[in-house]
């Protein structure tokens, strides 16, 4: 991830980002000095460093000229993600309760949001989850799958490289999964679709008809995997 698309995540414009990467390499700057430095006019300048000091992320200090300085870059960030967390509690005390149950199908769409969902998924995961996925994407949800190991969930995972978890069921593929992702969990959520890039999209649904189908697709997989091997 690029440095200034990680700070916007954090609130920050990109023009801030920008000029909070300058205050923190020169340490105070004066408004002026910074515009001059990052080439940014005055005007917009004056209006970022506010904005960066009404976020949390720069201080003032008064001398003979106002000059600016970025806080601490692990204190503003923290700082952002305690304010987040005390705020999704404020939130969903105040959200009323959904009066339906969503039983449809529900295309996802970006690479972040379907990995958000597979976390997610994973997360709520109570009994049981069985995941089709390349090694190379797999291996970013080792630490989640240990966890449900550990927890005594079962795991059971298609994939064409060991991910060398203990306590797993295991089924090694030759054949390329190039991105694309099946995720049963509970028997009631199925996740398909690829998560190569960006553009990528997934379906979602908690559908009884289409849970049984990619069941049955799995556990078909599963079955030609042991014949192959035994032919080996």
């Amino acid at each position: 991830m690029e440095l200034v698309d990680g700070l916007m995540e954090f609130g920050l414009t990109r023009q801030e980002a920008c000029i909070y990467i300058e205050l923190v390499k020169n340490g105070s700057l004066t408004g002026y000095e910074v515009s001059k430095n990052t080439g940014i006019s005055r005007s917009n300048t004056y209006m970022a460093l506010a904005g960066l000091v009404d976020k949390g992320a720069a201080y003032i200090t008064e001398s003979t000229a106002t000059r600016y300085v970025a806080v601490d870059t692990l204190e503003f960030c923290n700082n952002k993600i305690e304010h987040l967390k005390r705020l999704s509690t404020e939130v969903m005390i105040s959200m009323p309760l959904k009066q339906y149950k969503s039983e449809g199908y529900i295309t996802i769409e970006g690479r972040r949001h379907i990995e958000d969902k597979i976390r997610n998924l994973l997360k709520d995961t109570e009994k049981r989850v069985y995941i089709s996925l390349d090694y190379e994407f797999l291996k970013n949800y080792k630490e989640q799958l240990l966890e449900l190991v550990r927890t005594s969930r079962k795991v059971v995972i298609i994939t064409n490289r060991s991910i060398e978890l203990e306590g797993t069921i295991e089924y090694i593929t030759d054949n390329s999964h190039n991105g694309q992702i099946r995720l049963i969990t509970d028997s009631q959520n199925v996740l398909t679709g690829d998560i190569v890039d960006e553009y990528s999209t997934c379906l979602y649904s908690d559908k009884k008809n289409l849970v049984d189908i990619f069941k049955e697709a799995l556990s078909n997989e599963i079955k030609l995997i042991e014949l192959t091997k035994g032919e080996l």
